[in-house]
C-alpha cells in the first residue's frame, strides 16, 4: 500500500476495482481486483494546504467520482479552515472538473451518494432522496422521506450502506425504523427502495432493535447481528416470506461487523482486532477463526469471483 493501511474501502459497481483512503484521508487509491495491483493514487494536498477527502463515490464507469473535500491552510500563527467543497473529479487526470452545489443546500463533511446503474443520475440520501443528473448535477426530482408512510405512524428512518455488492442495480434494501404513534413505540422492518421508479416496498417485523443488516446473495435472505449489553445475537430475515427466521445468541466482542460469503453459506465477523470469525449461516454454528498479522483498519469487502469466460 503506497500511503499506509487502507481506510474507508468501497468496491466498484462491477466488482472490478475497489477504492480506499489512507489513514490521513488525503490519498484516494484504486486497486484492480483481478491483478491485486494498485493502479492509481492521488491527493490534492500541496505545500501548506492539507486537503482531506471526507467522503467519495465513484461513477459506475470508473472515470469520475464525487468527493467531499476538507481543506486546512497552515499559516505562521494559525490554521485557516476553508468551507467544505463537493467536487466532481476525473479519476484518470485527477483534475477537479467542477464544484457541485450541495444537494440539500447545506455543506456537510458526510454525504451519501449512489449512482444509477447507467450513471445518468446520482441519488443523494438525506432527509429527502434528491435525484441529480450527472452533467451539471442539477436537481431533477426530490423524494421526501419526512412524511408518514401511512396514517398513525411516523416517517421511516433507515441507514445507508456503501456495500451494495449483492444488491440488484437500482435498488437499496436495509432495515428501517418508524414510530407507532398509537402504541407510542418504535418498530423496525425491511424497506426495499426502487430508486428509478421512486417506490418503497416495506413491512414491519416487530419492536425496534439495534441490528446490523447484511444482504445475502440472491436477495432472498438477509442476516442481522444484534450487539447490546445483554449480549450478542444472530438473526435471519426471510425476505420472501417477510418474516424473521432463526435467531441465536453467540459469544461476541465489542465492535463486530457482519458480512456474508459469496455463496451465502458462511457469515464473517470482523472489525476491531486481528481476527475474522467464521459461522455457518444456516445454524450459526462457529466454524473457525482466521488470525491476521495485524489489526484491521477498515471494513471487510467480500467480492464475488467473476463469471467464467
Amino acid at each position: 500500500m503506497p500511503h499506509g493501511s487502507p481506510r474507508a474501502m468501497v468496491v466498484s459497481e462491477d466488482g472490478a476495482r475497489f477504492y480506499f483512503l489512507d489513514p490521513t484521508m488525503q490519498h484516494l487509491t484504486t486497486v484492480d481486483v483481478a491483478s491485486r495491483e494498485v493502479t492509481d493514487s492521488f491527493n490534492f494536498s500541496a505545500g501548506n494546504r492539507t486537503v482531506r477527502i471526507r467522503g467519495f463515490r465513484a461513477a459506475p464507469d470508473g472515470r469520475t467520482a464525487i468527493l467531499t473535500l476538507d481543506t486546512a491552510v497552515k499559516l505562521i500563527d494559525r490554521f485557516e479552515i476553508e468551507p467544505y467543497r463537493l467536487v466532481e473529479v476525473d479519476l484518470e487526470t485527477h483534475e477537479i472538473l467542477q464544484d457541485l452545489p450541495w444537494p440539500a443546500g447545506e455543506s456537510t463533511p458526510r454525504s451519501n451518494f449512489l449512482y444509477s446503474p447507467d450513471g445518468e443520475y446520482v441519488y443523494h440520501f438525506g432527509r429527502d432522496v434528491i435525484v441529480l443528473e450527472t452533467e451539471e448535477f442539477t436537481e431533477v426530482d426530490r423524494w421526501s422521506l419526512r412524511e408518514p408512510i401511512q396514517p398513525g405512524v411516523g416517517p421511516i428512518r433507515f441507514g445507508f450502506s456503501t456495500d451494495l455488492i449483492y444488491e440488484e442495480p437500482g435498488f437499496f434494501t436495509n432495515l428501517f425504523t418508524l414510530h407507532d404513534e398509537a402504541q407510542d413505540r418504535d418498530l423496525m422492518g425491511v424497506a426495499r427502495i426502487d430508486l428509478p421508479n421512486r417506490e418503497v416496498d416495506f413491512y414491519t417485523l416487530g419492536p425496534s432493535r439495534g441490528i446490523q443488516f447484511a444482504l445475502a446473495p440472491g436477495r432472498r435472505t438477509a442476516y442481522g447481528l444484534q450487539s447490546s449489553i445483554e449480549g450478542y445475537e444472530f438473526w435471519t430475515f426471510d425476505l420472501e416470506q417477510r418474516s424473521i427466521g432463526n435467531r441465536r445468541q453467540v459469544a461476541g466482542r465489542p465492535r463486530m461487523a457482519l458480512d456474508v460469503s459469496t455463496n451465502g453459506e458462511v457469515l464473517y465477523i470482523s472489525s476491531a482486532g486481528n481476527t475474522i470469525d467464521f459461522y455457518e449461516a444456516a445454524s450459526f454454528d462457529y466454524l473457525d477463526t482466521l488470525a491476521l498479522d495485524g489489526d484491521m483498519t477498515s471494513g471487510l469487502i467480500v467480492i464475488p469471483s467473476p463469471p467464467a469466460p
